[in-house]
């Protein structure tokens, strides 16, 4: 098969592929060459991690480096959190936050998590992406890291401050919000306050565009993402969601034509994998499969939130994306459209964004 024109095998009834009904993946001996190859040496890329758990001050990091190698990962996203101090998860296991943050709080404490991410990529080998070339040698050089943070918190009204961490800590990718109404806008998950984008929103993603940082909506409201489709001369990614056509308030989930405005600026949208969404890797496949047919495979990709979800996840290990990769080749994709999915979208647009 070729491509999504294959529709009805694309969408039709999720097959077993080996997975367990309870959601387990198939053994890693059972993955076909077919599937490796396309994890082995390749420009594979997690749009949206937390891997190696750097956000808590622990008194280690866990391994990052050896999981991308043995599943085949390039290059992962890995995010900061920057309100962390001002949220927590609450009896109904969603996220709230619990209070305002001091003056220059979240500040000290993103530069706080972005030294230890360094440490943790010095640690253990990894190499910093900070432009397209060394995006593209990722393969063949070893794992790599594109630093990220969730939340632009830190910014505090100061846009020197993205410049900062640009330059200090290797800043290429920034999502807008996250867990608490900040200064840029609007979240999904509580009522809205702005009514989307706030003018400081359109200011910073206009100065990411100017940087080459990557534009992250994530989190973010419909009427967020219409603003900043707006006001962006870049594509925007939305890295970690699923697609949904009967959404509940105060949901993660995004809506087709929420997805259709990140597509309509060249970007793409990272599905996740939390078994309450997806029970097993096939339905994730399915999930992917059904954005696809909304928004094309060019603006499909995968962002895992990898150590970041309130829940079980599919995805535990970097050494399970080869199953991802036969789950979406069983599903009826081609192999070029899975490479793109893995990571050749999202490389697409952090050449744009970042050159």
């Amino acid at each position: 098969m070729t491509g999504l024109g294959r529709r009805h095998f694309l969408l039709s009834g999720v097959a077993t592929l080996g997975f367990a009904a309870a959601g387990g993946p198939a053994r890693a001996a059972e993955v076909s060459e077919a599937a490796r190859g396309l994890t082995s040496g390749a420009l594979t890329v997690d749009m949206h991690s937390h891997a190696g758990r750097f956000n808590r001050n622990l008194p280690a990091f866990e391994p990052v480096a050896e999981p991308m190698r043995a599943g085949g990962l390039a290059v992962a996203c890995l995010a900061i959190v920057a309100d962390s101090p001002t949220h927590r998860v609450f009896p109904d296991r969603r996220i709230h936050p619990t209070r305002e943050p001091e003056p220059g709080e979240l500040y000290a404490w993103s530069k706080s998590r972005f030294t230890r991410l360094l440490q943790m990529i010095q640690q253990q080998g990894l190499t910093i992406v900070g432009n397209t070339a060394q995006l593209r040698a990722a393969p063949r050089t070893g794992p790599a890291v594109i630093v990220a943070a969730e939340g632009a918190d830190f910014l505090e009204n100061s846009l020197e401050r993205l410049d900062e961490a640009r330059t200090v800590f290797g800043l290429r990718h920034l999502q807008l919000v996250h867990y608490r109404h900040n200064e840029l806008g609007d979240i999904q998950t509580e009522d809205p306050a702005y009514g989307g984008l706030t003018d400081f929103g359109v200011e910073v993603i206009r100065a990411c565009n100017r940087l080459g940082i990557v534009v992250d909506v994530a989190h973010g409201t419909s009427e967020l993402v219409k603003r900043a489709a707006a006001a962006t001369a870049r594509p925007l990614i939305l890295s970690h969601t699923a697609l949904t056509t009967t959404p509940r308030p105060h949901t993660r989930l995004i809506t087709p034509d929420h997805a259709r405005l990140v597509a309509a600026t060249g970007g793409v949208i990272g599905v996740w994998p939390p078994v309450s969404q997806f029970p097993t890797l096939d339905h994730m496949a399915y999930g992917m499969a059904q954005l696809a047919e909304v928004v094309g495979v060019d603006h499909v990709g995968l962002g895992s939130d990898l150590n970041g979800l309130t829940g079980p996840s599919l995805l535990t290990s970097y050494r399970d994306l080869p199953l991802l990769a036969q789950a979406l080749l069983a599903r009826g994709f081609a192999a070029a459209d899975v490479g793109k999915i893995l990571g050749g979208n999202y490389a697409r647009v952090f050449t744009a964004t970042v050159g």
